[in-house]
């Protein structure tokens, strides 16, 4: 990509701003030294607006602009799936979830598992989570960053990786997730902002510059099989996204886990002001998730048109045909994008790019860092340390998962429908998880020993069902957690008799009761979905 001065003008800026105003609220207060509520819960300060903007910019990633797109050139718009039911799910975590974790009075996921189980099965489940983010989630968001950055600017993919992650801890590190949260809310407007603009300009680039409803009035016509959220059997993605079963199966497992029970996600919640703010928040942010496939999931879309389009290609000259996605290549479709923009939106839309990696990034090192203080230092190394202490495990933690993921990040190299790859293998270890925690919710049966036998078995379930490829990995999802279920209700029924287990959750009356806007926004939300699928089954 060909940065002009405007373009380098203003992404230079966009990052100073997201520096100064992360160091800005990272200052101490005069006669205040920073602890570990202020460090891994900011304070439990965050206003509504806060909570929903932090809530979309910790998710939308990489995984999304680069993979989903990627993922859209190919498999078309059923995908979306992804963004659109979770929707639905954070209105569910919202009302029957974060009630009993603020209740609770949590720092970390871990710690419901201690209060409603035991501290060994908290500690298992601990190091499952700071697996999976540093080996999976902090290293595929940085080589896709860095992927990002050498197909549209030439950037070496060391450089890249070390780039991305000296930007994220420039300012996460020192301020904790107080500096994460409220720099979000300025990388969702990027993000949000330069999404759009890709949008409009792809479509306007099929159309010939007819303008945006021309252009998606020729999208649909000239690829009519991409715009079915319900795949049949007979297509080749099938495997990936199993009709009917993405709706009433494995999906669930997939979005209950993320939204409901992943470190990363649910601390803004955690760190609310109240209840009501935490809900408040959660439905900004599913209503943001409505608007997500069009900001990613098109592009790539409109992308295959081009691609695949003589004229399109001829008229836009020989830039076009550098760093040209292919059905191989998918991942490399919104960069492609991103190159052919004009002067001055190239700086936009990759500053929102950016402000995706970064965000998501910053997020997962604060919870990386959270788990390990709270859950491992301070439970079995060092009991008595003071909060001065804590915060400075919590930033050395999250600098030693950052050199990890950097070191990891290039050998991903060579995988293509990343964003595939993500939800394949977190899908090993997300079943268990889920099935443990939905029956320490809601069956007060459920015993110590059972959550232990569950959790540890759901592994080698997860892999013996990869010996039946046929099985889409996705449904295979949904049986691993079915199963996993059965083997916590049967262990715990033999282990306590059909008794309650002495540290099963009271769900009182008026637990989960909720405001007539948190109502209202479930209504709208369901009904818009409703509509979606209606038009693009």
């Amino acid at each position: 990509m060909n940065f002009s001065t405007l373009d380098l003008v203003i992404f230079s800026s966009y990052c100073l701003i997201i520096l100064f105003v992360g160091l800005f609220v990272s200052r101490d207060k005069k006669g205040h030294t920073k602890n570990a509520e202020d460090y891994f819960l900011a304070g439990k300060s965050l206003p509504w607006w806060a909570i929903g903007a932090s809530l979309i910019a910790a998710n939308i990633s990489a995984e999304q602009f680069i993979g989903m797109s990627g993922s859209g050139y190919v498999v078309g718009l059923a995908i979306a799936s992804y963004e659109w039911m979770a929707a639905i799910t954070l209105i569910i975590v919202g009302k029957y979830f974060l009630p009993i974790f603020i209740k609770q009075g949590l720092y970390t996921i871990p710690q419901f598992i201690e209060k409603r189980f035991s501290t060994q099965l908290k500690t298992i489940l601990a190091i499952f989570w700071i697996g999976l983010f540093v080996f999976v989630n902090l290293s595929s968001v940085l080589y896709l960053g860095a992927l990002a950055l050498e197909t549209i600017l030439g950037v070496p993919m060391i450089y890249g990786v070390v780039g991305l992650a000296l930007f994220a801890a420039a300012y996460s590190l020192y301020g904790g997730l107080s500096a994460v949260a409220w720099t979000d809310v300025i990388q969702v407007i990027f993000l949000i902002l330069g999404g759009l603009f890709t949008t409009y300009l792809a479509l306007d680039m099929v159309s010939n510059g007819e303008g945006i409803m021309a252009g998606f009035d020729k999208v649909i016509s000239t690829t009519p099989d991409r715009f079915h959220m319900i795949l049949e059997k007979s297509n080749d993605q099938y495997i990936n996204l199993p009709g009917i079963w993405v709706l009433v199966g494995g999906l669930w497992v997939a979005n209950l886990y993320y939204w409901g029970f992943n470190q990363y996600i649910i601390q803004r919640t955690l760190a609310a002001k109240s209840i009501g703010e935490a809900q408040k928040g959660i439905a900004l942010a599913a209503f943001l998730k409505l608007l997500i496939p069009f900001i990613v999931v098109l592009p790539g879309i409109a992308c295959y048109v081009i691609v695949n389009d003589p004229s399109i290609m001829t008229s836009l000259g020989k830039e076009s045909l550098v760093n040209l996605p292919s059905s191989s290549e998918t991942d490399k479709a919104y960069p492609w994008l991103l190159q052919l923009l004009p002067t001055g939106l190239k700086g936009v839309a990759f500053a929102a790019l950016t402000a995706a990696i970064v965000s998501s990034l910053a997020s997962m090192l604060n919870s990386t860092s959270t788990i390990f203080t709270m859950d491992i230092y301070r439970q079995h190394i060092n009991r008595e340390a003071d909060d001065k202490k804590t915060v400075l495990v919590g930033r050395l933690t999250a600098a030693i998962a950052l050199i990890i993921a950097c070191v990891m990040a290039p050998l991903l190299g060579g995988i293509d429908q990343a964003f595939q790859f993500i939800q394949e293998y977190t899908g090993i270890v997300s079943p268990g998880i889920l099935a443990v925690f939905l029956m320490g919710l809601f069956w007060k049966k459920t015993t110590n020993s059972a959550a232990i036998w569950g959790a540890l078995s759901s592994i080698p379930i997860a892999i013996g069902f990869k010996s039946f490829p046929e099985i889409p990995w996705m449904n295979q999802m949904g049986l691993t957690a079915l199963m996993t279920m059965v083997i916590i209700v049967a262990v715990s029924l033999i282990d306590g008799k059909g008794d309650d287990d002495s540290k099963g959750i009271s769900l009182e009356g008026g637990l989960f009761k909720t405001s007539a806007g948190f109502n209202i926004s479930a209504f709208a939300i369901s009904i818009i979905l409703v509509v979606l699928y209606s038009l693009f089954w």
